[in-house]
């Protein structure tokens, strides 16, 4: 583990912590004590982040209550040995999806953000993975994040013009495109054509 993961495993357990002891705490001076310390995981962030202070307290410190995983849901659609990706604005590709709504479950998110994305209608078929996003993924990220893969099938549709991606199309395995690595890397995709490939399937968990 390098020094900067280290500094950022620190800073959120600290985060983590304070959260809770706000949740929690009665004492106003247990209060002030924790406000102070979710005030410090977040300057903690600010050099290797290179965000100012006010963008940081904005991601960061913004939840109240016990803090728990983000959850991620993605969707594997696969047609003749391809798989669908979407272009966001910033140019990376990725399988369609995004962050679990609270009032989804993550297998109906998936149909939801598929549409949004790709405009297309879908079933879940699956479930290809579940997955810890510091285990799997390069991109670090402030909140700890599990992910959730399904293979979907298309029940029709089209691309729509929308404000979170420019196009979709598909790709084989060996002719992916630049990703998102935060979102998806090279070895989730080829799980999800594992599991397309499979008759029977064992979900992968971490």
């Amino acid at each position: 583990m390098t020094r900067e993961t280290n500094w950022l495993k620190w800073a959120v357990r600290l985060q983590a912590l304070a959260q809770a002891g706000l949740a929690y705490s009665k004492d106003v001076y247990d209060i002030e004590r924790f406000e102070e310390i979710r005030q410090i995981a977040a300057e903690m962030l600010v050099e290797p982040s290179g965000l100012p202070l006010a963008q940081v307290e904005a991601l960061f410190c913004n939840e109240s209550g016990y803090q728990t995983p983000k959850l991620d849901t993605r969707a594997a659609i696969i047609e003749g040995q391809k798989i669908l990706l979407v272009q966001e604005n910033d140019g990376l590709w990725s399988l369609p999806g995004g962050w679990c709504d609270v009032d989804q479950s993550t297998m109906e998110n998936t149909v939801k953000e598929v549409r949004e994305e790709a405009g297309l209608d879908v079933e879940v078929v699956r479930l290809v993975a579940v997955l810890d996003k510091m285990k799997s993924n390069p991109s670090r990220s402030a909140h700890h994040v599990t992910k959730v893969f399904y293979l979907c099938r298309s029940l029709g549709g089209q691309f729509q013009a929308n404000s979170e991606t420019l196009t979709s199309a598909y790709f084989s395995l060996g002719d992916l495109p630049t990703l998102s690595l935060g979102k998806n890397t090279v070895e989730q995709i080829a799980l999800c054509f594992e599991a397309y490939q499979a008759e029977h399937w064992e979900t992968r968990f971490e």
